[in-house]
């Protein structure tokens, strides 16, 4: 089992300034705050980082400044994504020399492809990577669920180490969790299904609202986790308000405005994106300031 990746993974926003270019202050900040606060790895270029709207020069820029604050502190997973298989082979052969200890890789999106075709995706991937693999299932991103007998058979794969589960189907992570093989990591991509499921066996979660509450998400896994589940609940409920505050308008329109209240950064996004409403930025700043 990869030790390395249970606990609070966070995946991090990528601050912007008003004119939309990276506000690397911000950056430096994030992660420092992320470390201090006790999470137990940073995840790069997930979809809450935008990446979407991110040139692939500002990439290469981005991911060399986290490189480089983070100054190997924390393990750092990077994400590479796509619709095209190919493409993301040829991008993770171009970061696989970098300071990363895995590879996060979502389902494609918008081609909806085969249970089969999602398989053969994968084990490309698989075949062609140095470093260890986390599988990332998110059907109301991708518009395509991949099923637990497909995420099991992939499982059997060598460079492929787990999963970052977001299917919103608790029943079919519970499946992953009962038949994976040893050592094969189930990881919740839900903050509100985290502690659930690290209670039925689960390894901890990618997080988002945990780059906003990094010492008390993390504590509060790493609690789940060796069995103080009483203890790890209490936390839960007390942050269950601004979990869904932290979604209602967006992700990740709502936890950049809780680390603007925070003074981590600030809350700017890219179109399509944007900040969220006042009502909603009322509701966070009482929930922060209590």
């Amino acid at each position: 089992m990869s030790d390395f990746l249970r606990g609070t993974g966070v995946a991090l926003v990528t601050p912007f300034n008003k004119d939309g270019s990276i506000d690397y202050k911000g950056v430096t900040s994030l992660v420092d705050f992320c470390i201090k606060g006790g999470v137990e790895y940073l995840v790069v270029l997930g979809t809450t980082a935008e990446s979407a709207t991110i040139t692939k020069e500002e990439k290469k820029s981005l991911i060399a400044h986290i490189i480089e604050v983070n100054d190997k502190r924390l393990p750092l997973v990077i994400g590479v994504g796509g619709n095209d298989t190919a493409a993301i082979i040829d991008e993770i052969k171009e970061v696989s020399s970098l300071d990363f200890a895995a590879i996060l890789s979502v389902v494609p999106m918008y081609n909806r492809p085969s249970q089969e075709g999602i398989f053969q995706h994968y084990k490309s991937i698989n075949d062609i990577t140095p470093l260890p693999v986390l599988l990332y299932n998110v059907p109301s991103r991708t518009a395509t669920n991949m099923t637990a007998e497909t995420t099991l058979r992939l499982a059997k794969l060598d460079n492929i180490i787990g999963i970052k589960e977001a299917v919103g189907d608790f029943t079919q992570v519970l499946r992953i969790i009962k038949d994976r093989p040893e050592g094969f990591l189930v990881i919740s991509g839900d903050d509100a299904l985290a502690l659930p499921a690290v209670a039925a066996g689960g390894d901890g979660v990618i997080s988002v609202i945990g780059q906003g509450f990094p010492e008390e998400f993390s504590e509060m896994i790493r609690l789940g986790l060796s069995g103080q589940t009483k203890k790890a609940f209490d936390t839960f409920y007390k942050l269950l308000p601004v979990l869904d505050y932290a979604f209602e308008e967006g992700n990740p329109a709502g936890i950049k405005n809780i680390l603007k209240v925070k003074g981590v950064c600030e809350d700017n996004l890219r179109l399509p994106l944007i900040p969220v409403s006042q009502d909603l930025a009322k509701r966070i700043e009482e929930f922060v300031q209590n």
